[in-house]
């Protein structure tokens, strides 16, 4: 990747609303089509469906039948979504927002500053 590439950004979020705690990210991903993000929740909520109660599992297979498709028109669309559901008190809710990936440099072929052999980590 060597120029700005569009894709989309994914993150799964897990909250307990029994105390209302904030939000913990429990995972993240990079995806470079709206197909490969959809399909991230996708494979997420068909891993996790049988050990749903009975509401929980029937939101994931809702979104999986009928929401997917309204997911990827509005990635598509270049607008964020999110798929959310409840779980024994646990809100679990994934995320995807369309990005621009921006490149790394690497240091492959390229020699660093003198002033990098000058540099002296802390030894406490």
């Amino acid at each position: 990747m060597d120029k700005p590439q569009r894709g989309y950004w994914c993150e799964c979020w897990t909250q307990d609303l029994t105390d209302e705690t904030q939000p913990i990210l429990r995972a993240s991903f990079d995806a470079y089509s709206a197909p490969q993000a959809d399909r991230w929740v996708a494979v997420a909520l068909r891993t996790i469906s049988p050990a749903l109660d009975p509401d929980a599992s029937q939101e994931a297979w809702e979104w999986l039948y009928e929401g997917r498709i309204a997911t990827r028109k509005a990635l598509l669309r270049a607008e964020p979504n999110a798929v959310a559901l409840t779980q024994a008190g646990t809100r679990i809710t994934w995320t995807i927002r369309p990005v621009i990936f921006l490149p790394l440099a690497h240091r492959q072929g390229t020699e660093l500053p003198p002033c990098a052999a000058e540099f002296k980590p802390h030894t406490d």
